[in-house]
């Protein structure tokens, strides 16, 4: 076994994020964002009748149509009533009493969001920052992000001292804390701009695609750690940047890289909790952070390449050739 654990590598990893130079260049800082977040829970939570809820409805009708689904129910009243047995609910509302308590103003959400939101202007001019919403859906869903709505399920980032917690497995229930919110967020917002060849579905060309969508999300929030952009904790990260020449080497030698076969594809792409064909230690989803490395290389190679123009090109061959990724084994 080979995966073992580096105190020092962690050390050096938790510190990062503090390092001089991830603050916003003076050109992105000073575009003008605006960034409300409207707390839908509260006067949700404080309807007390059916005609209440109709009026909730009435003037939230985008997250009515988007987030709730409105158009899924037979008639108006089948979806009030449902509403109301949720807001009526002692249950909830303590768990959205917890979100209140654990989420405050949102300030730190709201810094997260001016930031990524003026960084996303740089590079797009022409885009528009959403309108943001909260909510408390009884764990029903946990982010809704689109070209005019982005909606923070509340309930699924308390953490682990929450009344009612998210139903899965441990490994994913990690990643449903607070600080993994707003990177989760922007994570679906990048595939607004990720163009991807949806004809090919070979293990590289998935690797590729989702370590575009990290390099997106850590150029909108450059002083956010690598760590909770991917999901990992500090730990398994200081592991995998120690070992990523026998992880890349693992790839390799098993000629992994143009595999198509989905069940093989999953294996290194989709949610685990571990990756034992690499080693029983290590993370899930290692292929996407190898994705990652390699999307840094190419750009780190090619300096006059923008991020749009990145996010834009869906030749995951080009990317990784030119990249000449190929850590070496320690």
């Amino acid at each position: 076994m080979y995966y073992r654990l580096f105190l020092l590598a962690t050390i050096v990893l938790l510190f990062s994020c503090k390092k001089k130079g991830c603050e916003l260049p003076e050109e992105i800082a000073r575009i003008p964002v605006t960034v409300e977040i409207e707390r839908l829970e509260k006067p949700f939570f404080a309807a007390s009748t059916k005609e209440d809820i109709a009026t909730f409805l009435q003037q939230n009708p985008m997250f009515a149509d988007r987030f709730l689904q409105r158009k899924g129910y037979p008639a108006d009243s089948v979806l009030i009533n449902n509403l109301y047995g949720l807001a009526t609910n002692p249950e909830l509302k303590k768990l959205a009493e917890e979100a209140e308590q654990t989420f405050g103003n949102m300030e730190q959400e709201k810094q997260q969001l001016e930031t990524a939101f003026k960084s996303i202007k740089y590079h797009y001019p022409e885009f528009q920052e959403p309108q943001v919403k909260t909510f408390v859906s009884g764990l029903n869903q946990d982010l809704l992000v689109s070209d005019s709505l982005m909606v923070l399920g509340l309930d699924f980032f308390i953490g682990k001292n929450a009344s009612f917690r998210p139903d899965t497995y441990d490994y994913i229930l990690k990643r449903y804390e607070r600080p993994n919110m707003i990177p989760a967020a922007m994570l679906l917002l990048s595939d607004r701009f990720n163009k991807t060849n949806f004809t090919d579905r070979s293990l590289l060309a998935e690797m590729i695609n989702t370590g575009k969508a990290y390099y997106f999300v850590k150029a909108m929030m450059p002083c956010t750690p690598d760590s909770t952009i991917i999901g990992f904790s500090g730990q398994q990260l200081a592991d995998v940047n120690h070992n990523e020449g026998r992880i890349w080497g693992h790839f390799v030698e098993q000629s992994l890289l143009f595999e198509k076969s989905p069940f093989v594809v999953n294996k290194y792409i989709g949610e685990r909790p571990n990756t034992p064909e690499i080693d029983p230690a290590s993370p899930g989803r290692l292929g996407t952070w190898v994705g990652w490395q390699i999307v840094r290389k190419y750009m780190e190679r090619h300096p006059k390449v923008t991020l749009p123009e990145l996010m834009a090109d869906p030749d995951y061959q080009k990317i990784f050739n030119e990249s000449k990724y190929k850590p070496e084994k320690r």
